[in-house]
């Protein structure tokens, strides 16, 4: 019987510079850059796509069912696209779309998600092939769908990743899995995007206010049987009878503005953490240095603590700071 389970999870990134406003430049039309959102029916996606068009951006928003497709399209500036990433035909689609728009594309925020989550040793295959092809290879197709158009106008690709994306916990392991690809998959395209002038980030929420606590509780209400968990009845009980209100978390403003920095600085970043307190950060940044101690450990090559303090230094030199 399934164990799947929606969650809740720590969503995160690493904290930002400040967001200048620059001039939009795009097509010779009208001036404006087109950008894609995925995922942006509500909650980050749809702050993103709100706050682009809102500086002059054109965006095609993603959605997938009609009621949000309409409203999406009710907003100035914001045209609506029919897109399931999981679905390569509507993928097709977009793309003819976005290319009969004629503005081209300058930008791409693969933000549709899924969350599950659960033991890993008792949630279904089934559940897992779900997130990976929603977080991971819906990734994938959509942005190898569109990078042609983003090549050819020199643009930015970003994907909302997360803290999760560093760091993880019990019963998070679907999500974080998906994140942690995400990360990958973000360094390996950058340096593959160099020659050709486009920059690639990833954006690192923490936790901010969405509607990611309704529909996990929704789904659960149908894919969670606490009583069939053979090895973690207890700890199942506690986790879903906890808060899953997300109201009493802060607006997502500050991750839009790590799209809008990401679109308009002249220095993009390649990660952007974005998280509402210093906790998450520490959260975060105590666990990538933990595992710079254990990288350290065990193994011919170790540095002293003289010697990582230098290159900390020398990364900090590197980023700016």
């Amino acid at each position: 019987m399934k164990q799947s389970i929606f969650c809740t999870i720590l969503i995160s990134i690493f904290l930002f510079t400040a967001l200048p406003v620059t001039a939009l430049a795009g097509d010779e039309g009208t001036g404006q850059k087109a950008v894609l959102v995925t995922g942006a029916s509500t909650g980050l996606g749809r702050k993103i796509a709100e706050d682009l068009a809102g500086m002059g951006f054109h965006v095609y928003a993603g959605a997938r069912k009609q009621k949000d497709l309409d409203a999406l399209d009710a907003i100035e500036n914001i045209q609506a696209v029919r897109l399931d990433v999981t679905i390569q035909e509507e993928i097709d689609a977009a793309v003819t779309t976005v290319e009969k728009g004629g503005k081209g594309l300058y930008g791409l925020v693969n933000n549709a998600g899924v969350f599950t989550g659960g033991p890993l040793i008792e949630v279904d295959v089934e559940d897992y092939e779900w997130i990976m092809d929603v977080n991971v290879t819906g990734v994938y197709r959509v942005t190898q769908a569109f990078a042609p158009m983003i090549i050819e106008s020199q643009g930015r690709i970003t994907t909302i990743s997360s803290i999760s994306g560093i760091n993880s916990g019990r019963f998070f392991g679907h999500y974080t899995m998906s994140k942690h690809a995400v990360e990958a998959y973000t360094d390996s395209l950058a340096v593959e995007m160099q020659k050709f002038g486009v920059a690639v980030s990833a954006i690192e929420p923490g936790n901010y206010n969405s509607a990611i606590g309704a529909t996990a509780m929704k789904n659960m209400a149908s894919s969670l049987s606490v009583e069939d968990s053979r090895f973690y009845k207890d700890e199942l009980t506690e986790w879903v009878g906890g808060s899953w209100d997300r109201e009493k978390y802060k607006e997502p403003d500050e991750v839009s503005e790590a799209a809008q920095h990401f679109f308009t600085n002249d220095k993009p970043l390649r990660r952007y953490m974005v998280v509402p307190s210093e906790p998450e950060a520490a959260w975060a940044i105590d666990k990538a240095i933990e595992e710079v101690v254990q990288y350290n450990q065990w193994q011919a090559y170790s540095y002293t603590r003289e010697q990582l303090i230098e290159k900390l230094d020398a990364a900090l030199e590197k980023a700016g700071k």
